[in-house]
Order: structure tokens, then sequence, then C-alpha cells
């Protein structure tokens, strides 16, 4: 089919889906005339302030209208925006990407997550509503870019505000595509310009400038501990997202086969970009060899030559001090070939026995690298697990069947997203129950971001009156 004729039937379904004209994969606009992309952050949040103020005034199904409007177009989107995301980063994979997306667009939770609050008794009744913030300045990363635009903008939207992205450089035309498109898809919806925007050149000067402009009540902020740091310095309310290595614990009770096959997914997934993937291995040695055969049964890479484990270790890390960042979402097979090692298939996952203490146990490698450290028993796992997650709060992850464990493990772990006999991406509610979130605020406490968290509480009061008990 021609590229006229299938816009044609795009936009002939959109209108009879959602009673519109907008066309969701019109080509983006030049620089300076695409909808919600200003020039200068000051611009930016005054086009969404004005927008706020009309938004303010709709009515919670005017809300709801619009997030499906945003969900209906955006899902015609997600093998374009995965494959522009993957080009411009070069992280992760596309078939990955695309499951990412559809996750956003269809488990990030609406307007129904803003949950009334209620107290009666002798001297009236109280109830707890939830209310918008007004602009949010939102700031996002290179690993899941918009992936992590839209799963924010519903919720912000949902809560009743504006946002103003501040976008990676890395990935900022992947950013600004998709601004643009979710702003004529709300303009078409609901009639209101310039709910979400962002500007045409991010930088380290106008992230700094979003985080301190007087008209951003509220900061989210999903990226490294430098950018957590200069929010938290801000002044102002924030929600931030904060650094994890999870580890995942396998003991001898646990279902080995679907373990394998679990953590392989997990610590492979988007070439273990997510911040809640897998990183290291912590196995009981009584199961240790069944589970490393388990794993490359589902494609699993195992180093057992000290000189491979050597070279590669060489290979993605800078002195075997940090994490070599050239690396970071490359595929096993690319950093195989890079560090000149032989195999004779395509593996998801590279394996390679380890204490600890090593490197790539110690720190986030965010590639599909991961160290196996075999154990005595269970208690020792669970020291170890612990040791290696930093007391971060982010995630962690253990397979077994013993119900004493599983408690112990989710009391003491004290993280965010905690997955029992499942693969990591299960806490953000891919091949698991709940909302999906892509921004885990561990260091101020919220978890798993949702609408709700959005959006300030507040308290009204009417006496003597409404309580009919």
């Amino acid at each position: 089919m021609e590229v006229a004729a299938l816009e044609k039937l795009v936009k002939q379904l959109l209108v009879e889906q959602l009673g519109t004209k907008i066309d969701p994969i019109k080509k983006a606009a030049p620089a300076g005339a695409r909808s919600g992309v200003f020039e200068t952050v000051d611009e930016a949040i005054a086009g969404a302030k004005k927008a706020q103020k009309e938004f303010a005034k709709l009515r919670l199904e005017d809300r709801k209208k619009a997030i499906d409007a945003v969900r209906e177009a955006m899902l015609l989107q997600v093998e374009a925006m995965a494959q522009r995301a993957y080009e411009e980063t070069g992280l992760g994979n596309v078939a990955d990407k695309i499951n990412k997306h559809k996750l956003a667009i269809e488990k990030t939770p609406g307007v129904e997550d803003l949950v009334t609050g209620i107290q009666t008794g002798d001297h009236g009744m109280t109830i707890y509503e939830l209310s918008p913030y007004g602009v949010i300045g939102a700031l996002t990363p290179s690993t899941n870019p918009t992936e992590t635009i839209i799963c924010n903008a519903i919720g912000m939207l949902a809560a009743g505000n504006a946002v103003c992205f501040g976008v990676h450089p890395s990935a900022k035309n992947s950013c600004l595509v998709v601004i643009e498109q979710l702003n004529i898809v709300l303009k078409e919806a609901i009639g209101i310009e310039n709910l979400i925007v962002t500007i045409n050149q991010p930088s380290i000067k106008s992230a700094e400038e979003l985080m301190t402009h007087s008209d951003v009540s509220l900061l989210v902020v999903t990226g490294g501990p430098g950018v957590v740091r200069a929010a938290m310095g801000s002044g102002k309310k924030v929600i931030a997202a904060g650094a994890g290595n999870p580890p995942v614990i396998v003991d001898e009770t646990a279902n080995i086969e679907k373990a394998a096959s679990d953590i392989v997914s997990g610590a492979s997934f988007d070439n273990n970009i997510l911040c809640i993937a897998e990183k290291s291995i912590v196995a009981v040695a009584s199961i240790a060899d069944f589970l490393m055969f388990q794993m490359e049964k589902n494609n699993a890479f195992f180093l057992k030559n000290e000189a491979d484990i050597k070279k590669l270790v060489d290979l993605v890390t800078i002195d075997q001090k940090s994490i070599n960042g050239k690396y970071i979402g490359k595929s096993a097979t690319e950093i195989l070939k890079a560090a000149n090692i032989d195999c004779d298939f395509s593996p998801r996952l590279i394996v390679f026995e380890a204490t600890k203490d090593h490197l790539l146990a110690k720190h986030e490698q965010l590639m599909p690298v991961i160290p196996f450290i075999r154990v005595n028993d269970f208690d020792e796992a669970f020291d170890v697990a612990l040791e290696i997650e930093k007391g971060y709060g982010h995630t962690a992850v253990l397979h077994s069947q013993n119900i004493s464990r599983l408690n112990r493990a989710a009391r003491d772990f004290q993280t965010a997203i905690f997955v029992k006999n499942g693969p990591s991406y299960a806490g953000l509610g891919f091949g698991g129950e709940g909302a999906a979130t892509f921004t885990i605020s561990t260091p101020t406490g919220e978890g798993t971001t949702t609408a709700r968290h959005f959006a300030k509480t507040r308290r009204c009061v009417l006496t003597d009156g409404f309580t009919i008990r």
C-alpha cells in the first residue's frame, strides 16, 4: 500500500474511533513550527501555564477523553517510536522497545487513579481530594525516552496538570516528534494546545532553568544521580527516580527451569537498559550448575575460559574501575564481537562466574552482561544480595517456593519493587499485575508513580452535616 493511501486509511480509522480529524502520522513540522516545541524554557512554560488554566476548567470526563485520544493515536505509532528511539540512541532493540511503548500506552492509569478519601462523624464531613499542581517540570532519560514521556504525560494529564519536558539531548529528535504528536492529538480531542511542551534544543543549562523556574510547581526527575541531586537542591517538591542495582536470588526450592527462563528474559530485555532489570545472579550452590544449564537452554552464553572473561571485563569496563559507557545498551552479539570472543550462536545474555566484589556486581552495568555468584545457602545468598543492592531500595527478585523466605525478602529488602518467581519486568506490569510506570521514585519515597503522585492532597471540611450513621 502506498504511503498516501495508508495515511488516508489511518485517518479514516481515527475519525471513526475517536470522532476526531487528527492524523497521528503527520510528519513533524520544521524546527520552530512544531506544536508544543518552543525555543526557550520561559516560552515553553508560559505556553503550558496558559494551557493548564484552560485544562483546569474541564471536567474529569474531558480529561479521560484526552487520555483516551492519546492512547488510541499513540498505539498506531509504537513501531515508529521504537525505531526512532533505537536509531537515535543506539540503545536496546526495536522489538523490546515496541513492547515498552505498548505497556506505557495501555497500562498507565488515568483519572481512575484519583481516589477521593472521606471521613464523617458527629462534627460533619471531611473529604480529601487530589488536585493539580499546575505546571510540572519533568526530566527524562535516554534509556526510555519516549516511553517515559507517554507514561508521565498520561498520569500528569489525568491529575489535571500541564508538563514541560526536559528531554535528554541524545534522544532529542525522537522526543520532539512524540511531543508534537501528543499536542496535535490533545488539541483535536479537547481544543487545548501546549499541555505538553518542551524546547527545541535541550541542554544542561535548559534543564537547570526548568528546575528553578518560578512557574514550575513540581519536578519529576527520571535520570542519573547527578540530575537527581540538582533537582533536590532546587527548593521545589521533587519526585525523583534513583539509582538501582537489582540482584536476583535463586534458592534450592525454586522452579529452576522457570527461574532460568525468567532471568534470561528479564536481564536481556532491551539489552538490560531498564533500571529494574536483573544485574547480578546469586545462586545457592546445590542448584547453581543446573541453573547455568537451564539458562544456556534459554540462549544465555556462559564464559568459562578465564582469558575470555578477562577480555570481556577489559572491554566493558574502564581499567576495571568503572563501566564503559560505549557498550551500554549494546547486544550480547555486538559485545562478544568487540571483545573478540567466539560464539557460534546469537546469545541474548552473557554470563560469567564471579565474586560479590566484582565490579560488575557492585555497579549497574546496563548491558546484557551479568555476573553469576555462587553461595552456600539461602542465608548467605540473602546477605550477598543485600550487599549488592546497596540499600538503594529500588528492585530485587527472588525465585523460591519457600514462603518464609519470600516473606523475609519482601520485608527486609525494602525495595520499591520486589518480584517473586518472575522476570524483573513483571514489576512494571509487563507480564505481571499492576500499573505501568517508568518513573520509580526511590529517593523521595513514592515508589512506582502514577497519576495520584502527580496531584496534591487538599482537605475540604463541612461542619455539622452529611453524616447519616
